[in-house]
C-alpha cells in the first residue's frame, strides 16, 4: 500500500541522518496522501541503518493502523493534528536537531538576521507557549500539535513553515515529506548562523522587512524567479 509515499518518507528520514540532525533513534518523518487519507511515519525506535519502506507504519488521520506491524512513532498525534490543521503541507518532520533545539530550550524564537534565513521562512521561526501541566499530562502528542496549530491560528504556516516547541524542539513541514526534511535541514543551518550571530553582536538588528520580503517572494510568491521554470 502506498509504495511510493512509503519509499518518499523513508528517504526524507535518511535525510536526516545524513545531514547530522538525528542521533540513534531519534526524530521522525511522516508523509501524507491526501487522496487516500493515509500517513506513512517512522516507526517508533527503529534504527534508521536499518529501516526499509515496509517498516514504515501507516495510519488514517484518527490515529488508526491500516497497515504495519510495527508501532509508528510516538509522535504520530503531533504530525496527525498539523495534517489536520494545515491543508497545504504534505509532509511533516520532528527532531532534536542541535542550535534549533537550543534555540527552543531557550524559549526564544529565531530571528531573521539575514537573506539566508529570509530565502525560507518570512521572518522569525517562532517558538510557542509552555505546554501547560494538564496538555502535559493529558494526550501529551496531540495537544503538542495543537499548541502548535493554534500558534498559526491567524498566520500562513507555509510561509514559516517551521516552529520551535517550547522546551523540546523544532518541527518543520512542506509541499511532501522532502521538502519538510530540506527546510529541517535549512532550519539547523540557520539557527546556528543566529546563534553565531547573537554571539559576536549581543543585540544584531534584524533584516530590514523590505530585503527580507524581496528574498522569501523571489523563491516563493507568485511571481517568483529563482531557479528554473
Amino acid at each position: 500500500m502506498l509504495e511510493d509515499l512509503r519509499a518518499q518518507v523513508l528517504e526524507a528520514n535518511l535525510e536526516l541522518v545524513r545531514r547530522g540532525l538525528v542521533l540513534y533513534t531519534f526524530g521522525n518523518a511522516s508523509g501524507i496522501s491526501r487522496a487516500e487519507g493515509l500517513v506513512a511515519i517512522k516507526p517508533s525506535g527503529v534504527p534508521y541503518e536499518g529501516m526499509r519502506p515496509e517498516h514504515l507504519v501507516i495510519t488514517d488521520l484518527d490515529g488508526r493502523i491500516v497497515e504495519g506491524a510495527l508501532r509508528p512513532s510516538s509522535d504520530l498525534a503531533t504530525h496527525l493534528v498539523l495534517y489536520r490543521a494545515f491543508p497545504g503541507i504534505g509532509g511533516v518532520v520532528h527532531t532534536h536537531s542541535r542550535f534549533a533545539t537550543a534555540w527552543a530550550q531557550a524559549r526564544r524564537p529565531i530571528p531573521c538576521l539575514g537573506t539566508t534565513h529570509a530565502d525560507y521562512f518570512r521572518g522569525p521561526v517562532p517558538v510557542t507557549r509552555a505546554m501547560s501541566q494538564r496538555e502535559i499530562e493529558t494526550a501529551y502528542e496531540a495537544n503538542t500539535g495543537e499548541v502548535i496549530a493554534r500558534h498559526f491560528a491567524a498566520g500562513d504556516p507555509m510561509q514559516v513553515p517551521a516552529v520551535l516547541v517550547a522546551g523540546h524542539g523544532p518541527f518543520c513541514w512542506g509541499p511532501t515529506a522532502a521538502e519538510a526534511a530540506h527546510n529541517a535541514v535549512i532550519l539547523e543551518y540557520v539557527a546556528e548562523m543566529a546563534y553565531y550571530s547573537v554571539t559576536l553582536a549581543e543585540a544584531p538588528s534584524e533584516l530590514d522587512p523590505v530585503h527580507l520580503d524581496k528574498h522569501f517572494l523571489r523563491k516563493h510568491g507568485t511571481a517568483a524567479y529563482y531557479g528554473q521554470k
